[in-house]
């Protein structure tokens, strides 16, 4: 199972995720399998910023996780991501949460993303779309959710489906 998380908060932050995991699906070697809701998040490290609109798709494709990483960072970059604040505002930010049961960690990749199981507003859409699989660890992430003790900043802002999407 590869799984991608993907947040904005700045612009039309719905527009951005739609056009984000478009031109992922766009890409020859990436098919979309599934993909959650959106929900509205408080945002984390820098607070003083407009809150993030945060989803999560899962995958299937023939690319490396380095592969994919170069296409998820090329699609950043033809959206205009602009990368001079750690934790700060972005229109769009599309990170490799799993790439089914590898471990990677090195200076360009870490998977599963290394904060995944500290953060119900990554887990909270994994839930819907990975279900009891095992993501991070060898816990799903329901299992993950039940060791976070506040949620209340993870507010479900709309219901998606593939069918309802405009690709």
């Amino acid at each position: 199972m590869i799984l991608i998380g993907l947040g904005s908060n700045i612009g039309d932050r719905k527009k951005n995720i739609l056009t984000a995991i478009q031109k992922l699906s766009q890409h020859q070697k990436i098919s979309l399998t599934n993909i959650s809701s959106l929900y509205e998040t408080k945002p984390v490290g820098v607070t003083n910023q407009p809150d993030f609109l945060n989803g999560a798709i899962h995958i299937d494709t023939t690319l490396s996780p380095l592969e994919l990483l170069e296409v998820c960072l090329d699609v950043e970059c033809q959206m205009g991501r602009v990368r001079d604040q750690r934790w700060g505002p972005r229109n769009i930010d599309i990170d490799i949460l799993v790439y089914h049961d590898l471990m990677i960690q090195d200076e360009v990749l870490n998977v599963p993303h290394p904060r995944l199981c500290e953060r119900a507003f990554v887990l909270i859409p994994l839930q819907e779309i990975a279900g009891e699989i095992k993501v991070d660890r060898g816990l799903t992430p329901g299992e993950l959710l039940s060791r976070i003790c506040d949620k209340s900043d993870v507010v479900l802002y709309e219901q998606l489906s593939l069918e309802l999407l405009p690709l």
